[in-house]
């Protein structure tokens, strides 16, 4: 292969990869990313994500389809039971990425070493170029310069020229902004790969490790916890004087593979439990059991099942009276409370009856001992949680430093004349202001004034 034809097929790649880099940088393609992100993201968050495809069967049927298109093959096939981690959205998060990274080094860090570069004016006629620019007389540049720094200017000078700015934090900002943004993106990223969501329902006194997962990225399995369990000491629920649920709580205990105690905590709604990064959420609960005697037999637990109930959550049970299980009779309850329906073996109610309690039922003597309360937790690691915060807290500062305007002012002495001038990327009123002010001061030096043009 010749050199002609090497330098050909480099000056190709070259093109091709500047003109790459340019359609990355297009603002117009970050505002369709961005918006598409948005969308998508909301999309995740009104379709309910990792359930299974019974779930999305029942409640996206295809006739009549929600939106008359959203059906469940639809959300199947395109992933959105399971949006963030879907190889299209990870792909609109690269390239947008990409995009801020692009604009960053074609316009962001080109404008900041723009403002950092700088050159004297020596000619008068390039004041009037200048937004704002003045002619004193009998005024020396030496005389400026203590009016400059009480405003926080930073100044450059040499013999009869002088130049000073201030604000170039201002500058940063923006690259600040779009480093943060990054920063972000690879927190969600890394987040989506690594994270997992889970659930349990956990009776009190049981222990259990995280298992029921519903939800995981494809580097998530380092996060599952494999040498710690977590213990429900207890459940319980306050009610409001009206009967209604005011709160629920959780009792728990981290515990290691041996049942050594590593951390306790009493969680609910809103204050949840974290160990390891992984964090549990107090969200649901249920009636797992009661413990009943017949007569004088040995007392022992039934589990008690959740029953189908528009009208609310009710719980049942059987409990034989024959010791061949040919007869029982059924407990029902709605609650916590202690309140159990006692129907005989024609499903006729025979009378209530509360934990402590013993009732007469189809010539039996049934003694209610117990309830026994189940936890709903909803269990989440996020690895790129910290990535995020630390993105958000950086962008906080970015748009601030971003609001600082950035200021120059020249000046130049010729004979008794001293030209000044100046402008200002934003808050041009504030730049207007404290140039008069500055002006207002010299003449006050030197109340001989040649001329004066803004």
């Amino acid at each position: 292969m010749s050199d002609n034809t090497i330098n050909l097929n480099f000056s190709w790649l070259k093109k091709g990869w500047q003109k790459l880099i340019s359609r990355l940088a297009d603002l117009r393609l970050a505002i369709i990313l961005l918006l598409a992100i948005a969308l998508f993201s909301a999309t995740g968050t009104i379709i309910e994500q990792g359930q299974s495809v019974s779930f999305y069967q029942n409640n996206y049927p295809e006739e009549p389809a929600v939106l008359g298109f959203l059906s469940w093959q639809v959300i199947l096939t395109l992933g959105l039971d399971h949006v963030y981690t879907t190889w299209w959205f990870v792909s609109l998060l690269v390239i947008f990425g990409s995009s801020l990274t692009a604009c960053s080094f074609t316009r962001q860090i080109p404008t900041l070493k723009s403002a950092r570069r700088w050159q004297y004016y020596k000619r008068p006629s390039q004041f009037e170029k200048l937004a704002l620019s003045s002619q004193l007389s009998n005024i020396s540049v030496d005389q400026l310069i203590p009016e400059l720094e009480k405003h926080n200017y930073k100044i450059f000078q040499e013999g009869n020229q002088l130049y000073a700015r201030k604000g170039i934090m201002g500058r940063i900002g923006p690259i600040v902004v779009h480093i943060s943004m990054l920063i972000i993106l690879m927190g969600a990223i890394w987040g989506a790969f690594t994270g997992f969501m889970a659930q349990e329902m956990v009776a009190t006194g049981e222990t259990f490790q995280v298992k029921n997962i519903f939800e995981a990225g494809k580097l998530s399995q380092s996060q599952v916890p494999q040498d710690w369990k977590v213990r429900v000491n207890d459940f319980w629920i306050d009610y409001t004087n009206e009967g209604a649920i005011d709160q629920f709580y959780s009792d728990l205990s981290v515990v290691d593979l041996e049942g050594n105690e590593l951390k306790q905590e009493t969680i609910y709604v809103n204050h949840p439990l974290r160990y390891d990064g992984v964090t549990f959420y107090q969200t649901d609960w249920g009636i797992s059991g009661v413990k009943v005697q017949i007569n004088n037999s040995p007392v022992f637990q039934l589990p008690m099942a959740k029953l189908n109930q528009e009208e609310g959550n009710l719980w049942g049970t059987w409990v034989p009276i024959k010791p061949d299980l040919s007869q029982g009779v059924s407990l029902l309850t709605r609650d916590l409370k202690g309140t159990l329906l006692v129907y005989d073996t024609n499903g006729k109610l025979t009378g209530v009856v509360r934990p402590g309690m013993e009732i007469q039922v189809e010539g039996v003597t049934l003694k209610v001992l117990d309830l026994i309360g189940s936890t709903g937790l909803q269990i989440k690691a996020d690895p790129g949680i910290p990535i995020v915060y630390t993105g958000f807290g950086l962008l906080m500062v970015g748009v601030i430093m971003s609001y600082i305007s950035h200021s120059q002012i020249w000046a130049l002495q010729e004979g008794n004349s001293l030209y000044l001038g100046g402008k200002t990327n934003r808050a041009q009123v504030g730049l207007e202001k404290e140039f008069i002010e500055i002006v207002n001061t010299l003449e006050e030096i030197s109340p001989q004034l040649i001329a004066s043009s803004t």
